[in-house]
């Protein structure tokens, strides 16, 4: 077989692999084992850690949010050691996309923060600490989660290019924007003064 059919062969298992690691619904298998309720019935309807502490059981939403992450870094993780960097960039765009759009949940999944982040940390963990310490930095000081998410989409790629990360930069700007459209809602209650801040009760 030629090398470039190989290669083509690779990305695609790769995606395939990514996107059902990513498709694991782990806050609404975390939610019924844990005897939580629906996630779907429970503040904004979302499968992601922030809606799971809704529900009042911090152990569980910070279960969420590891495995949510994990499941992006297992792929990037796995795909660069037994393949290549593009496997493991494909991989991870993929596992977002089955985060956010999960076969077994009718493709209405989470709203993909936390595996971003954990995409980031595999892919080099400093671009994954900036990352997060925008997210932190944004929360403590607005308390809106949803915002927080925002500047780390949007700053994570301009700190790439400027700390020599830059063979990230597109990935990563295409995460940033998939981000922003499952984002859409909330920049529209944003807008209008209405968003939830951490903690409080969700609007739909």
């Amino acid at each position: 077989m030629p090398t470039a059919e190989i290669a083509y062969g690779t990305l695609i298992l790769w995606g395939v692999v990514g996107y059902l690691f990513g498709s694991i619904p782990s806050g609404m298998i975390l939610a019924r084992v844990m005897h939580l309720g629906n996630l779907r019935e429970i503040g904004s309807g979302n499968i992601g850690a922030t809606n799971v502490l809704r529900t009042g059981n911090k152990k569980a939403a910070a279960l969420t949010l590891v495995f949510d992450a994990a499941k992006g870094a297992i792929v990037v993780l796995l795909a660069r050691a037994l393949a290549s960097e593009d496997a493991a960039q494909i991989g991870a765009l993929m596992a977002f996309i089955g985060h956010c759009f999960p076969v077994w949940l009718r493709f209405k999944g989470g709203k993909g923060v936390a595996t971003y982040l954990g995409i980031l940390w595999a892919l080099a963990w400093p671009m994954g600490a900036a990352a997060c310490l925008i997210w932190l930095a944004i929360a403590a000081i607005t308390r809106y989660s949803s915002l927080a998410a925002l500047f780390a989409a949007g700053w994570t790629p301009v700190v790439m290019v400027s700390t020599g990360y830059g063979q990230f930069f597109t990935l990563a700007a295409i995460l940033g924007l998939l981000i922003y459209a499952r984002h859409w809602s909330n920049i529209q209650r944003l807008r209008k003064g209405t968003e939830t801040k951490i903690g409080g009760k969700a609007n739909a």
